[in-house]
C-alpha cells in the first residue's frame, strides 16, 4: 500500500503524471498490466502520448493563468488518476483498497502542496519553483512505479566504486 500511497501524493500535484510514469512502468514489465485498458500501455503510441499529455500539463502549469490544482475538475482529475494507478500498484486481492488510499493521499496533498507553491512563488517566482516541482513530482513517480531504474543505477555507481583504477 506504500507505493499507492505515493503515488496518491504524486497525484496531488499534477493530475496526469501518474498515467505516465504508469505506462513507463507497465511498458518496462515493472507492473503488470492487469487492470482494465492497462494493457494499452504497452503500445508505444498511447505511452508517448500519456507522456505527451503529462508534458502539456506541466507546461501548463507555468502559465499564469493556470488554474489552481484544487478547482473541482482539477481535484476529480487527481482522484481518477490516483485512483487507477493506486489500484495497479497494489496487491492484486487489495487493488481498491489501494485506489482509495492514493484518492486520499491526493486529495490531502492537493492543498498544503498548493500553498507550499504559492509561498515558494512569492519568493523565487512562478517558472523557477514550477520547474523545481515538476522534477521532483516526475522523479518520485519514477521512482515510485519503476523502483528497479533507481536500485540498477545505485548499483551500478557502487560497482564503480569498488573497481579499483587502472
Amino acid at each position: 500500500m506504500l507505493r499507492s500511497f505515493l503515488i496518491g501524493l504524486v497525484a496531488g500535484q499534477r493530475g496526469i503524471t501518474p498515467l505516465a510514469v504508469l505506462a513507463t512502468a507497465t511498458r518496462r514489465g515493472e507492473v503488470a498490466p492487469e487492470l482494465p485498458l492497462q494493457k494499452l500501455m504497452l503500445n508505444p503510441v498511447i505511452a508517448a502520448g500519456t507522456a505527451a499529455f503529462a508534458a502539456a500539463e506541466m507546461a501548463g502549469d507555468k502559465m499564469k493563468t493556470a488554474p489552481d490544482r484544487t478547482v473541482p475538475i482539477g481535484l476529480v482529475v487527481r482522484s481518477v488518476t490516483a485512483a487507477y494507478a493506486g489500484a495497479a500498484l497494489a496487491p492484486r486481492d487489495k487493488r481498491w483498497v489501494g485506489a482509495g488510499v492514493a484518492v486520499v493521499a491526493a486529495i490531502g496533498s492537493a492543498y498544503p502542496g498548493l500553498a507550499l507553491r504559492k509561498w515558494a512563488m512569492k519568493r523565487w517566482g512562478q517558472t523557477a519553483t514550477g520547474f523545481i516541482e515538476e522534477a521532483i513530482v516526475f522523479g518520485s513517480g519514477l521512482a515510485i512505479t519503476n523502483p528497479s531504474l533507481f536500485t540498477a543505477s545505485a548499483e551500478a555507481a557502487s560497482a564503480m566504486r569498488q573497481t579499483p583504477a587502472s
